[in-house]
């Protein structure tokens, strides 16, 4: 037994908040988590990808944390202020109320940018209560040492890469390499700490108690104005407003990429290894963000991410599985080395720690698809493409022609070898037709003829090999006879139709084998190796992409009490992590960009179909 393993917690361990009990601040470029207890445990500086400085979500002694709570036995409760990514931790204690406001300003112009300022605000609202504060920074994923030192009032922590800068109202006091302090507020009074990233040219600033107002309402108004933008009024709008809320703190503003996740290595099974790291731009997570964000109304995402492919993702960069790699970092690099922490013992003892990510080098067809797509709704519903970007996409659907038939790992980024998967297949089709469309409506140049003779072999293939007549159902890859929730995208991308006999009887099947009281597995790795030991809960994205099928079936009824079901998985503020436990709880990384963009997409659709 490893010495990782052997520290594992039992469910419910101190040592370890549930990954639902946390809310998430940013600030376009970084994210952190709270949690319900006050203490953030997850923050990366200066960016989503940048090595941890807040990690003790990934390990309880090693990873650093800023615990900041009532000193006194307390409820907790939490909370976004309303329209925004201002997060607010109630403490409810036999003498009074107090609350933490935690956010990282945020504004238009990105003037304070560099300092990725991190300001907690801690009031009490009513009677008098005790706080205490510890902020316990570890550089590089805890394995790089530190100084701390206090200058003019201010703690400074000082390591090889990267120096921040605690400010506080209140006086702090230097304990071996943390900063602490204790303190009591009465109602009405308050307190501020402000942490910053300093550097030769970004000296330490203090955050006076009328500055963190003004940063205060600053970041609230950001947050409004940018959500004023939204076309939704239909029904469970504040759960489709909180996930596209989500979606932006997911976006890395000064290159327009969109992370699949805030987080690495929150295990997707309890002691499991399926431990990956999310904080990069994959082609196809981004592509549908960008697709559930056009849906209601929010264009500028749209446009900085496709400033983002036009720079980062262009044919023809002679890599060998075609023009395009699977993910990106978030300021486009293609060199995404995966390497383990074995200095961290894991989320509960859930070994190995994971940083980088090697599915960067597989081959997954599908994502043609999924790209093709975003960028012909963006042409749709945004601003027409340029003729240089046209050029572009005529590359891709050329690459596509004369690819899409090669086996790949598939959208579930398998580790046991590549195959011949229905889901790539229909992308393929997808990046295809769209691109026709696209040439029709426009009068664009483009090769029709060989386009129109690809996309209809495709189609063919796909009726011909990947329908099972034993299972009576589409199955995950061809002359298999295995069921794969992937499939469900077939009647969303208009492939077929969603009431044709054969996708009904496929739907049946699948409700059958794949769907536990509305929540869908993937697909059952016992009797599909996908080269990785242990199971996995239900995937979310599949979970909405069932409540979409149901509804374009005409099958409201189920449609809406699976999409019910599916908000009682969420947690407290309507995050949702990438899977849902046997007991219901959240595995994974989180909050994860693939579930809110498909919860987008299901409210949407089902709202539309109730009238």
């Amino acid at each position: 037994m490893s010495e990782a393993s052997a520290h594992q917690d039992p469910p419910g361990s101190p040592r370890y908040l549930p990954i639902a009990e946390h809310g998430l601040i940013g600030d376009l470029r970084s994210v952190a988590l709270v949690g319900t207890n006050g203490t953030i445990d997850w923050y990366c500086c200066p960016s989503f990808d940048a090595p941890s400085v807040f990690a003790s979500i990934l390990d309880a002694d090693r990873g650093g944390s800023f615990e900041l709570a009532a000193a006194v036995p307390a409820k907790t409760k939490q909370f976004y202020f309303p329209d925004t990514n201002v997060l607010v931790t109630r403490f409810f204690t036999e003498d009074g109320v107090g609350e933490v406001q935690d956010f990282m300003p945020v504004d238009d112009d990105g003037a304070e940018a560099d300092r990725h300022r991190l300001i907690r605000r801690v009031v009490c609202v009513r009677g008098t209560i005790p706080f205490t504060a510890r902020v316990a920074p570890r550089f590089e994923y805890g394995a790089q040492p530190h100084t701390v030192r206090l200058h003019d009032g201010m703690a400074i922590f000082e390591s090889v890469e990267l120096s921040l800068a605690l400010t506080a109202t209140v006086p702090l006091e230097c304990d071996d390499l943390d900063a602490k302090v204790d303190f009591k507020l009465s109602e009405g009074e308050s307190a501020v700490f402000a942490l910053d990233q300093v550097s030769g040219d970004i000296a330490p600033r203090r955050c006076p108690r009328a500055e963190a107002e003004e940063s205060f309402a600053a970041t609230v108004a950001y947050w409004r104005r940018w959500l004023t933008s939204s076309h939704y009024r239909g029904r469970w709008r504040e759960m489709v407003h909180r996930s596209a809320l989500t979606l932006k703190l997911l976006t890395y503003a000064p290159t327009g990429a969109i992370v699949a996740a805030a987080t690495t290595s929150l295990p997707e099974q309890l002691g499991g290894e399926r431990n990956w790291d999310y904080r990069y731009v994959w082609v196809r997570d981004a592509a549908f963000a960008v697709y559930a964000l056009l849906r209601l109304g929010f264009t500028s995402e749209a446009e900085s991410f496709m400033a983002f492919l036009a720079k980062h993702i262009s044919p023809g960069d002679g890599r060998p599985s075609g023009p395009l790699q699977i993910m990106y970092g978030i300021d486009g690099r293609t060199d995404l080395p995966e390497r383990e922490l074995a200095h961290l013992e894991g989320y509960q003892g859930s070994a190995p720690v994971r940083v980088g990510n090697a599915a960067a080098d597989q081959l997954q067809l599908d994502i043609y698809g999924a790209l093709i797509d975003s960028v012909y709704l963006y042409d749709k519903w945004a601003q027409p493409i340029s003729s240089d970007q046209w050029d572009d996409i005529c590359a891709l659907v050329d690459w596509v022609c004369d690819h899409w038939d090669q086996p790949d790992e598939g959208v579930w980024e398998t580790r046991g070898g590549r195959k011949n998967f229905l889901y790539s297949r229909l992308m393929c089709w997808v990046a295809i037709e769209r691109a026709i469309r696209l040439a029709n409506r426009r009068g664009l140049p483009a090769d029709l003829p060989r386009w129109l003779q690809a996309r209809d072999t495709i189609y063919r293939r796909i009726m011909k090999r990947c329908w099972s007549p034993a299972r009576q159902a589409f199955v995950q890859q061809e002359d298999g006879d295995l069921l794969d929730a992937a499939v469900l995208m077939m009647p969303l991308t208009k492939f077929i139709s969603p009431t044709d006999p054969k996708w009904l009887s496929t739907l049946d099947a699948l409700t059958e084998e794949l769907v536990s009281d509305s929540l869908v597995y993937r697909y059952d790795p016992t009797v599909s190796p996908d080269g990785l030991r242990g199971e996995e809960g239900t995937f979310s994205i599949c979970s909405f992409w069932y409540v979409e099928a149901l509804t374009r079936a005409g099958r409201l009824d189920e449609a809406r009490l699976a999409f019910e079901k599916m908000l009682t998985y969420a947690n407290h503020l309507g995050l949702y992590a990438e899977e849902i436990s046997h007991t219901g709880e959240q595995q994974g990384n989180f909050p994860q960009a693939f579930t809110h963009l498909a919860l987008i997409s299901a409210a949407f659709n089902l709202d539309r179909a109730l009238g």
